[in-house]
């Protein structure tokens, strides 16, 4: 279908489900509750969304910007400011403590990656012309 939350949930089933219903029919008819199912909770949760992005409490409507500030100082450091700080540590102060490393960056590139998707969807929100800013 395309969807990859519905593709793995289906994968998931589909042994049991041959074993469950073995009458081709009832299976697609069954396959395609389950299928629309996901999609309404998908719709239901989108709409949660929303409403929580309009709250006027920064503590609910901004944990997104936060993981999203958090998760780019993140980065910066692991990537940039760890290495260029121990560079001017070796060269200036090479008695001084090694600076602090940041551990799990699998971690946080998936964070990441997950924050460049809600991103992406902002951009549609944008184009489309809904965005709180209009």
């Amino acid at each position: 279908m395309g969807i990859p939350i519905l593709d793995t949930i289906l994968d998931v089933v589909k042994g049991p489900l041959d074993k469950l219903i073995p009458d081709k029919g009832k299976k697609a008819e069954f396959r395609h509750a389950l299928e629309m199912e996901i999609l309404r909770t998908g719709l239901a949760q989108m709409e949660i969304n929303k409403t929580e992005a309009k709250h006027p409490s920064v503590f609910v409507a901004g944990w997104r910007p936060f993981i999203g500030w958090i998760c780019g100082f993140a980065l910066m450091w692991h990537f940039m400011g760890f290495d260029i700080l121990n560079w001017v540590r070796v060269a200036f102060f090479p008695e001084a403590p090694e600076p602090p490393a940041l551990g799990g960056s699998e971690t946080l590139v998936t964070v990441l990656l997950s924050m460049l998707g809600l991103g992406g969807l902002r951009t549609v929100e944008k184009l489309k012309g809904v965005s709180r800013e209009r």
